[in-house]
């Protein structure tokens, strides 16, 4: 650890709350963090082929093995845990071993007591650091699924755009296309078709990419059914790229908001729910919320936040619900956590 000292302090903290220790396996098999985390964490990931033939990969994210650690080995449902993560830098000069600490609640039954408990422990770590004042930048991804879902657009799009979120070039490229109505070909709507057919008659319980065969055929029938005329994509475009665009005081946000919403002539109920970041309020720190933050990594569904101590981002995290059933849960388990960056303290 960079510093022995300061690592302690901020356990000693973790501690106090109430946080468990967990040591989860510094091996994953690489499809456990590809097929859950953006294209720039995937790009850094540091591979190799087992004796088994798998491929494996040194854990470049403590959350996804900290969650697979949760499920195998029946770990508590409030941890922490004290370890590296490597990943691959274009930065020659950069360490490819991350130290981290961090902390995780599983099976969260509150969500906004628990979005809270997870950032008060973190900034109670902060204040272990001498550093330069801490500011805080919030974003809420479930705002924009909430967002696509309450405009009027075929079926196929709001998948398409809500599934590659997550992917900023390709995101952006399906907006000019958008824009445009320029939708896929005949040759790709008869090659579902035809994938549909063969899906239905294979065990419709068998999981792909963590959906179960019915779940996929679901989405296929929908987008098969879905309407191929659309006239509206500039005007929806429009309307995407000024959510996109809102960036604000946390106090200002509920404001903002409906403004965004009466300008654009939507229900005022899209984002009624934001109780969880309004609760934020109660930091009393410097707190922006941005609705373009938190697209890096996939598997991030709600509340996101990152700590800076100057210019420095010293923490980060967020909500993530449905990646514990992804890897193996039977059903979504609400999940909240966050991890210290030593590398930039």
């Amino acid at each position: 650890m960079k510093s022995k000292k300061l690592s302690e302090q901020i356990i000693k903290t973790f501690k106090s709350n109430g946080f468990i220790l967990s040591e989860p396996d510094v091996l994953l098999e690489s499809k456990y963090i590809i097929e859950r985390s953006g294209e720039k964490f995937r790009s850094s990931m540091l591979t190799f082929e087992s004796a088994e033939g798998k491929t494996m990969c040194l854990r470049p994210d403590l959350t996804v093995a900290s969650c697979i650690n949760f499920l195998q080995k029946k770990t508590k449902s409030k941890i922490y845990y004290s370890g590296q993560a490597y990943r691959r830098s274009d930065n020659k000069n950069s360490d490819f071993i991350n130290d981290q600490l961090g902390i995780e609640i599983f099976g969260s039954k509150n969500q906004i007591q628990d979005d809270y408990k997870i950032i008060m422990t973190i900034l109670n770590s902060a204040k272990k650091i001498k550093s330069k004042k801490i500011q805080i930048k919030v974003g809420d991804v479930s705002l924009f699924k909430k967002l696509i879902n309450s405009l009027e657009m075929p079926e196929r799009w709001k998948l398409r755009l809500i599934r590659h979120f997550w992917r900023p070039k390709y995101f952006e490229d399906l907006l000019k296309r958008l824009e445009k109505n320029s939708d896929i070909d005949a040759e790709t709507f008869d090659m579902d078709k035809k994938r549909f057919y063969e899906m239905k008659k294979m065990n419709q319980k068998k999981v792909i990419a963590g959906r179960s065969i019915s779940e996929i055929l679901n989405r296929f029938e929908k987008k098969i059914k879905d309407p191929r005329s659309f006239s509206d994509g500039k005007k929806i475009v429009k309307i995407i790229r000024l959510f996109l665009k809102i960036n604000c005081k946390l106090s200002d946000l509920e404001k903002d908001l409906l403004d965004f919403t009466k300008k654009n002539n939507l229900k005022k109920n899209i984002f009624s729910n934001i109780k969880s970041i309004q609760n934020l309020k109660k930091l009393r720190q410097n707190v922006n919320f941005i609705s373009n933050f938190g697209r890096d990594i996939e598997y991030y569904t709600g509340m996101v936040f990152e700590v800076f101590a100057g210019k420095k981002e010293i923490a980060r995290g967020g909500r993530y619900d449905s990646l514990l059933k992804s890897l193996g849960a039977k059903k979504n388990i609400p999940a909240v956590g966050a991890a210290i960056n030593l590398k930039n303290i």
